[in-house]
């Protein structure tokens, strides 16, 4: 039971922490889309800032993390602190070599990969600049997946929590000083926010150095050709890559469809890649606070559980997990589908953003609102076949999903443009959520706790209280048509958001639920 309240604080100082992260975020994309619109330069920067964020998701965030972090705990849970800071600095010297000449090979070939993410976009020559700008800032994200590994170890979650406010203070600066002063000068003023990108690198990575040190963890990173060499011959590193081999062909697939998307949206109208994004950046919020959260404070968690043989107290955590995903998820995507033009209006509808642009990013919000229980409830399920180094299982379901979401692509996008493309990774997320728990359910490793379909029912009632309530607000009142008056229209908004939030929870109250029992869960 302690463990567990320890869980529910942990997972709240993340999501807390997040959440700052992600308000910064939401004035990052106001500003570039007040600024510039959804343009050709706007769609040239998306997919030139894509290209190091799929590498970033590939080999940092995804299959590093999801090989490195199990392996960590587990060597810390049974060979001690002495055995595990080796096993940091043999696979903190093997990363930076290897993300310095990955960063120089993506300098050299920017045109390559540009075309290849998005050969329509109008503005195909300042995506190639800053793609060449931009591209080392996965050797820094690389660095900082590495330290937030460790950290979120050593149950230090609040400072890779909050570190990417950097990032959007950066890009912030950016576009708020920077872009002007380009444009007085005579210079594409999309430019500073490369620059903004590059410098919130620098800035995440050197935050995470006084942590690491704090914890005796400063990687001692070899420089030397015997330091390399013995680094390599590290038992756990050869560990890291050959987890890391699966583990990258399931993240792959996750990019894989997402270069496909982009690709397709460059053709398809100008902005289209822009309206995906601020659609995507909105979805992000609830997926962020609530998904990231959780199986940042879980992986950990599981993979030590996994280690000490605990199958009960793993099946414990998936469950108290797995209602807060449904208790918190549900009502945001209920949000998300019946009052997009209120949240869209609000966050993005100033300056060059017009209202047919804040009509087709609703159109792709709703697509994505469809699948947002799937996309956080993955994020919990995941990290059980990584904690007990099981890859292949979510490889296998990524790759019939990757299938499934192009072939509904090629049914939506013709009927539904854009949106069809936010449609079908929604879809997709659905049936690998389902796949996932179905896998966890048969072999026996998550077993339900008594009281779901209670619990189903009161989340249930509540949400159609809610829903109700947001459709009313919904259909009364012009949001588009409030754009002169902008500081009304957010206290409009901010008023519907927090008294349906109110009602919800009334509601969960009124039928018996109460948040203690989040607390004993386990």
């Amino acid at each position: 039971m302690r463990r567990h309240v320890n869980l529910l604080k942990a997972a709240s100082t993340v999501s807390l922490l997040t959440l700052l992260s992600r308000i910064t975020g939401l004035v990052r994309e106001q500003l570039i889309a007040a600024s510039f619109g959804a343009s050709a330069a706007t769609d040239a920067f998306n997919v030139a800032f894509r290209i190091p964020n799929l590498f970033r998701r590939l080999f940092a965030e995804g299959a590093f993390s999801q090989a490195f972090v199990p392996l960590l705990a587990a060597t810390r849970s049974s060979q001690g602190d002495d055995a595990t800071h080796e096993l940091i600095d043999a696979v903190a010297t093997v990363l930076a070599w290897a993300l310095l000449a990955t960063c120089v090979v993506g300098v050299a070939a920017a045109p390559v990969l540009v075309w290849v993410m998005g050969s329509g976009l109008e503005r195909f020559d300042i995506a190639v600049d800053m793609t060449r700008w931009m591209f080392p800032y996965i050797g820094f994200m690389s660095l900082v997946a590495l330290a937030s590994g460790v950290l979120n170890t050593w149950k230090r979650f609040a400072v890779p929590a909050v570190t990417p406010v950097l990032l959007n203070l950066s890009v912030i600066g950016a576009a708020w000083w920077g872009a002007p002063a380009l444009q007085a000068r005579g210079i594409e003023p999309i430019y500073a926010l490369a620059g903004g990108v590059m410098l919130g690198g620098v800035l995440q990575l050197a935050a995470m150095l006084p942590a690491l040190a704090r914890v005796g963890c400063l990687p001692r990173i070899g420089l030397l050709p015997g330091a390399i060499a013995r680094a390599w011959r590290h038992p756990g590193v050869g560990r890291v890559l050959r987890n890391m081999a699966p583990a990258l062909l399931g993240v792959s697939v996750a990019q894989i469809s997402l270069l496909i998307n982009t690709q397709i949206a460059s053709h398809v109208a100008v902005g289209a890649v822009s309206w995906l994004t601020y659609a995507d950046r909105l979805m992000e919020f609830p997926t962020a606070l609530l998904g990231v959260a959780l199986g940042v404070v879980l992986l950990p968690q599981l993979s030590a559980a996994q280690a000490r043989q605990d199958a009960a107290d793993f099946s414990g955590m998936l469950d108290w997990g797995l209602r807060l995903v449904v208790l918190l998820t549900v009502p945001c995507a209920l949000a998300l589908l019946i009052f997009p033009q209120g949240l869209v209006s609000v966050l993005y509808h100033y300056g060059a953003f017009r209202a047919e642009d804040v009509q087709m990013t609703v159109l792709a919000l709703r697509g994505y609102g469809v699948g947002l229980l799937g996309l956080v409830a993955i994020k919990v399920l995941a990290p059980a076949f990584y904690a007990r180094q099981d890859i292949r299982t979510p490889v296998k379901i990524a790759v019939g999903v990757l299938v499934a979401t192009q072939a509904m692509n090629l049914v939506l996008v013709p009927w539904l443009g854009h949106a069809g493309l936010a449609l079908s990774i929604g879809l997709g997320a659905m049936v690998n959520a389902a796949f996932l728990l179905a896998g966890l359910l048969r072999r026996g490793v998550f077993v339900p706790h008594a009281g779901w379909l209670g619990f189903a029912w009161r989340v249930a009632l509540a949400n159609v209280a809610l829903g109700a309530a947001l459709a009313w607000a919904a259909h009364s009142i012009d949001w588009i048509g409030l754009q002169s008056q902008g500081w009304q229209r957010a206290g409009a908004v901010a008023a519907v958001l927090g008294g349906v939030a109110l009602l919800y929870f009334a509601v969960l109250l009124l039928c018996g639920l109460r948040p203690r029992q989040f607390m004993r869960r386990g």
